[in-house]
C-alpha cells in the first residue's frame, strides 16, 4: 500500500520532532513548521494529535511487520518459521527508531486509548507464536523474550550488547527449531 506523499512527509517529519525534542513537543503547530506546511494542511491529514500519534504507531508497526516479513521468506520453512523470523528482527537495534517510538511510548501514557493499536497488534504476534508449530508455551516464551529485548533496547534497560547480544539470539533461534533440527 503506497502513502500519500504528503501523509509521509507529515509522519517522516513528526518522527524527526520526537526524536529530536521528545514527545513534549510534539504539536501540530510544530509539525505543520518543520514540514513546510500550514496547520490546516496537516490537520487535513490527521484531524488530532492523537490520530497524527495513532498513525506514527501504526507506521513503526507498518515498518517492522515489512522486515518481519521479509525475514519470513528468508526463513526454512516449517515449524516455528514465523517465530525465528520475530527473532531475526530483534537482531540489530535501531536507535533511530526506538528514539521514535520511546517518545510515542510517552504519548501513549498521556492517553491509554492510544494503546489499542498496539494491543490488536500484539495479539496477532501472540496468536503468530501460539499457531506457528512449536509447542505454544514454548512459541510464547519465544515471543515474550523478543519483547523483552526489543523494550530492553527501547528504554536502555541495560540491553545485552556485542557477543552476548549475539549469543542470546543464537540460543533464541535454536530454540525456535522444530525439536527434529535440534540434534
Amino acid at each position: 500500500m503506497k502513502m500519500n506523499p504528503t501523509r509521509q512527509h507529515i509522519l517522516e517529519t513528526a518522527n524527526r520532532i520526537v526524536q529530536q525534542q521528545g514527545a513534549t513537543q510534539l504539536t501540530i503547530e510544530a509539525v505543520a513548521r518543520a514540514a513546510g506546511l500550514s496547520k490546516g494542511g496537516v490537520l487535513y491529514h490527521f484531524p488530532s494529535k492523537d490520530a497524527l500519534i495513532e498513525a506514527m504507531i501504526n507506521f513503526h508497526i507498518d515498518n517492522f511487520t515489512h522486515e518481519f516479513n521479509n525475514l519470513v521468506e528468508q526463513e526454512t520453512p516449517g515449524a516455528g518459521r514465523q517465530l525465528r523470523a520475530y527473532i531475526r528482527s530483534s537482531r540489530h537495534e535501531d536507535q533511530e527508531a526506538n528514539a521514535a517510538f520511546t517518545g510515542l511510548v510517552a504519548a501513549i501514557a498521556n492517553n491509554p486509548d492510544l494503546i489499542e493499536t498496539l494491543r490488536q497488534h500484539y495479539q496477532s504476534w501472540q496468536e503468530l507464536a501460539e499457531q506457528d508449530g512449536l509447542p505454544p508455551a514454548l512459541g510464547t516464551i519465544l515471543r515474550l523474550a523478543v519483547d523483552g529485548l526489543w523494550f530492553a533496547d527501547l528504554l536502555g534497560l541495560a540491553p545485552p550488547e556485542g557477543k552476548l547480544r549475539e549469543e542470546v539470539i543464537e540460543t533464541l533461534l535454536r530454540l525456535a527449531r522444530p525439536q527434529q533440527d535440534k540434534a
